[in-house]
């Protein structure tokens, strides 16, 4: 269990006044956790399940590029996080619960805000916690999360380029109800929206909360960039996605069925609907 705090007052009263729907730059204290230095990273790729390591070439990317068409870089993981510095690439560790000391980390940072969470959305359920090691000026091409996200930053620094939640001109319903049954989260790029981004610039001992369904795009600066994603998912986040597959099935069937509701607009109906609908095998 962490001693002190993770968050300073300011950054809970910044995080109260945002939740859930506004994104918040805050400071934390995680910046020199001997967790998040790179030889104990590389420690922990090593011992994590292959399907939970992804990597790839990640400068220069265009911003709408297809999950599909994201180059590889040649390397292994391991290798790539050796020569981060040079190899012009991304690292994803996903799922760094796996670990035990990652566990309790990602455990203790988001007791300290629970309250203030479950107050506004309920109960903090699938916790899951994230790793992004990433080269000089590496791009992560737009897209959204199915997730509240906290990214604290650690190493480098990057900017985040913050569109609203579920803005209706870059993500259509459809590609919400493809996404949720099992489709790619990358979205298309349109130049004339890059005037209506939020850039938040982030270095060492600051973060930023991510609303859930707010598109963005990253990219890292002039140094390595190692940064810390700790997530969670609300009742509501649940009845959401499973509204956008019921939709999904009406649309199949020639109907064109009324978007899903954003929060505070629940979905309950249609997300009980698709339940029902899968319990039964359809």
């Amino acid at each position: 269990m962490m001693a002190d705090s993770v968050f300073n007052e300011h950054a809970h009263k910044a995080l109260a006044a945002s939740y859930p729907a506004l994104p918040a730059h805050l400071s934390h204290s995680l910046a020199s956790h001997p967790l998040l230095d790179i030889e104990a990273l590389a420690g922990l790729a090593s011992r994590m399940r292959p399907e939970t390591l992804e990597h790839n070439a990640a400068v220069d990317l265009p911003l709408g590029i297809s999950n599909a068409d994201t180059p590889v870089n040649g390397l292994s993981v391991h290798d790539t996080i050796a020569r981060i510095d040079e190899c012009g690439s991304w690292v994803l560790l996903k799922s760094i619960e796996q670990d035990p000391s990652y566990a309790s980390l990602m455990r203790d940072v988001l007791a300290e805000i629970a309250p203030l969470i479950e107050q506004v959305t309920g109960p903090m359920l699938r916790m899951e916690g994230f790793i992004f090691i990433s080269s000089p000026h590496a791009v992560t091409p737009l897209h959204f999360d199915p997730e509240y996200n906290i990214l604290f930053q650690a190493r480098g620094s990057k900017t985040m380029n913050l569109f609203p939640v579920a803005d209706p001109d870059i993500i259509g319903q459809q590609f919400f109800e493809q996404y949720f049954a099992g489709g790619p989260r990358n979205l298309p790029w349109q130049e004339e929206w890059a005037a209506r981004a939020n850039p938040i610039s982030i270095v060492p001992g600051e973060a930023i909360y991510v609303p859930l369904l707010a598109p963005h795009w990253v990219q890292t600066h002039d140094q390595v960039s190692v940064s810390l994603s700790l997530t969670w998912r609300s009742e509501w986040s649940f009845h959401h996605a499973d509204a956008c597959r019921f939709n999904r099935r009406l649309r199949r069937l020639g109907v064109s069925p009324r978007p899903t509701a954003i929060y505070p607009v629940n979905n309950k109906i249609k997300s009980y609907c698709q339940r029902a609908l899968t319990r039964l095998g359809g």
